[in-house]
């Protein structure tokens, strides 16, 4: 797969410091509406000018509950975090009256091959008490933008570089280690 094959996808530019010239990349804005539109937007633009990319990486930053902070990985399944229907009978993290609670793009190849479960919502994660422990990494923007890429039909990854450890010291840690795994990041897109 070529370069010109793939669309990046990053929440905030200071993620990847400018280090990712040469290719196809777009900034969103942080939360899931912003990842939506934005991506959705470039993929109309791009389906009109017939150059539809054949996989879209998602590369940001996370925190998770058990992986080391400065450690970079795949996610491969996407669930909505912040999504609580338990009221109506379904369980947390469930759209209601959808056919599954994750979306699953397992099947994508790619060199790290964890595949982990991202939860993301509208919510900086600074405690695990009341996260369910489906979820191995929290984000922003991930689930919204593997939701876009299932119903359009194109491959999608996110790797997500941990940041923080969601505790107290979240904000900080994510603040101090924002822009450090583009390094890391740039490596597996070689190996793509």
């Amino acid at each position: 797969m070529s370069k010109e094959d793939i669309l990046i996808v990053c929440a905030l530019e200071q993620e990847t410091n400018g280090k990712l010239d040469g290719w196809n990349v777009i900034y969103t804005g942080v939360g899931k509406v912003n990842a939506t539109y934005e991506l959705t937007a470039e993929l109309f633009f791009q389906m009109k000018l017939s150059k539809t990319p054949e996989l879209v990486i998602n590369f940001g930053t996370a925190g998770s509950r058990d992986i080391p902070i400065h450690t970079l990985v795949d996610c491969t399944q996407f669930v909505q975090r912040d999504m609580d229907a338990t009221g109506l009978g379904f369980i947390k993290c469930e759209t209601p009256f959808e056919d599954k609670i994750a979306i699953n793009f397992s099947y994508v190849n790619n060199p790290i091959g964890k595949g982990y479960v991202c939860g993301s919502g509208d919510s900086f994660v600074e405690s695990i008490d009341n996260e369910t422990k489906l979820i191995d990494v929290f984000d922003m923007e991930a689930y919204a933008l593997a939701k876009v890429c299932y119903k359009v039909g194109i491959d999608f990854v996110s790797f997500k570089y941990i940041t923080d450890n969601v505790n107290e010291k979240s904000v900080n840690d994510w603040k101090d280690n924002c822009s450090k795994g583009v390094n890391e990041f740039k490596k597996i897109l070689e190996e793509l």
